[in-house]
């Protein structure tokens, strides 16, 4: 591989990591708000006594009403980090992903345009991994709404101490839950979930750009040296091996921090007796 094209790569993969980096900073940033809410709850919580004093009832309002706005606070950071990424940084890792095709085809960047195929690729993807994020506040929510009404049962009870530690760890707000109801820490999450968004994306304006503007059907790979095509695990390994563009598209990465690249191969344009996987 040429100078030039390891310092185009580069320079993508560096661009890539800018956005990544920013994206998961602002996610971390609006979960500190929620997380900073719950430590704050708990340690007000801690200092009520029990009894239905009038003090003891209005120290028990405020601490929950302190909670609420931040709920309401972390709602609009998160919302205003999801709205973001899908409508202004997720077109631009897109157009980046193309420019970086060109480039590595030695064709002028000018060369790509939004045309109907390119909205309606980049639309596509915005939408869903905007569906994706917004799910996770909305779970984010539901649990913050749980644990304040655990909470609040918790120090009107009749027990004699209050056990903030026991709450904090039966509603966990700086983890986010899987599908398998597995937990995982909010920071873990953000970045698996946001490098994925983010390659994917790339991938895809570039194999898009491969067809239509450099008119070829075939991509080479270059990635993880154990990385599978379909996932990590998979037998047919992806490094240095010929795909077609649509293949491409169906698996612009395999798995999240997937190092994926697509590289034009503009000498095969009209061949026909390629298999799909081929190693080079």
């Amino acid at each position: 591989m040429t100078t030039p094209v390891r310092q185009r790569r580069r320079t993508l993969r560096q661009r890539l990591l800018g956005f990544i980096t920013d994206a998961v900073e602002r996610l971390r940033a609006a979960w500190s708000i929620l997380t900073t809410a719950q430590t704050r709850l708990l340690n007000a919580l801690s200092a009520v006594r029990p009894g239905h004093s009038a003090r003891t009832g209005a120290a028990l309002r405020a601490a929950i009403t302190v909670f609420t706005r931040s709920l309401v606070a972390f709602d609009r950071a998160a919302m205003a980090f999801a709205e973001r990424w899908a409508s202004t940084d997720l077109p631009l890792i897109y157009r980046e992903g193309a420019w970086t095709m060109l480039d590595n085809a030695g064709r002028r960047t000018s060369l790509f345009q939004w045309t109907d195929r390119h909205r309606a690729a980049i639309t596509a993807a915005s939408a869903q991994y905007y569906a994706d994020v917004t799910s996770r506040i909305q779970q984010a929510l539901r649990r913050g709404r749980a644990f304040l009404r655990a909470a609040q049962d918790a120090v009107r009870g009749t027990a004699d101490r209050f056990d903030p530690a026991a709450l904090r760890s039966q509603h966990p707000l700086d983890t986010v839950l899987y599908a398998n109801n597995s937990r995982h820490p909010v920071d873990a999450w953000a970045r698996a979930a946001i490098t994925w968004q983010a390659v994917t994306t790339a991938n895809t304006g570039a194999a898009r750009t491969a067809l239509d503007e450099l008119g070829t059907e075939w991509v080479e790979i270059r990635d993880g040296a154990d990385c599978g095509w379909t996932s990590h695990d998979d037998p047919d390994r992806a490094n240095r091996t010929l795909r077609t563009v649509q293949d491409a598209l169906t698996h612009a990465a395999a798995h999240p921090h997937c190092q994926r690249e697509f590289l034009p191969r503009l000498d095969l344009i009209g061949r026909t007796t390629i298999r799909s996987g081929a190693p080079l």
